[in-house]
Parts: C-alpha cells; sequence; structure tokens
C-alpha cells in the first residue's frame, strides 16, 4: 500500500465518525508514509509522531488512530500530530492550538528505554 491508497482508505472509515484529515495534504501523505514505515517496522501503525517501543502492548495506546485522538480533537479541534482535525478546524473557524502530549510519562519512558536497548 502506498501514502494515497491508506488516505484514501482512512479517510472513508473517519470522516463518517466526524474526524477528517487536516487540509494541508501534503502534510498528511508524509504522516501516512510515516504510518506505513511503522508498519513495516513494528508490525503495528504507530503513531508517527510519537516514539515507538515496538512492544504491542506497551505501544496500543498509540496504535492510529490513537486513543487520545477523540478528546484531543473534541479539545483543541485536532489530535496531537494535526493529522485528525474537526471540520471546524480546517476551515479556520477555531484557532489552531499546540496540542499537549496526553500520553502517561510512564509510558514515553519505557518507549526511550526500549530505543537505548537497540543501540
Amino acid at each position: 500500500m502506498n501514502p494515497e491508497a491508506l488516505y484514501e482508505k482512512l479517510r472513508a472509515v473517519q470522516e463518517p465518525r466526524g474526524f477528517f484529515f487536516n487540509s494541508d495534504k501534503a502534510f498528511v501523505l508524509d504522516l501516512m508514509e510515516g504510518l506505513l514505515v511503522n508498519r513495516e517496522r513494528y508490525g503495528y501503525m504507530a503513531c508517527p509522531c510519537r516514539l515507538a517501543s515496538g512492544n504491542r502492548e506497551l505501544d496500543r495506546d498509540i496504535f492510529c488512530p490513537c486513543e487520545y485522538r477523540e478528546p484531543d480533537v473534541a479539545e483543541f479541534g485536532a489530535c496531537y500530530c494535526g493529522l485528525y482535525v474537526s471540520e471546524d478546524w480546517n476551515v479556520g473557524r477555531i484557532p489552531h492550538e499546540t496540542v499537549p502530549e496526553r500520553r502517561d510519562p510512564e509510558k514515553l519512558l519505557a518507549a526511550l528505554m526500549a530505543g537505548d536497548d537497540e543501540s
């Protein structure tokens, strides 16, 4: 699968649920490429904007769409990486704010430690 095909596949599933892709399609296609790289690397599509550990159970919360997407979009109009946004965000009806990281610091630390193990 290529980034454009993944884009179309996910768009068809997510838009009816009220989650839209960022209107910057080049940005979105870069993120689609990152998802595909992570699928090849780990066997699952971990969020390309977060550090994955390679441990499926530990990373389950960041399988795209991650478990933080819904609260991020509800509160800020966009998810952490800006892949999924609300319609209001895309058309500029709400401000584009930086979305804070909601992931448990313990999971971030575990992912960092897993990366150290690879060196």
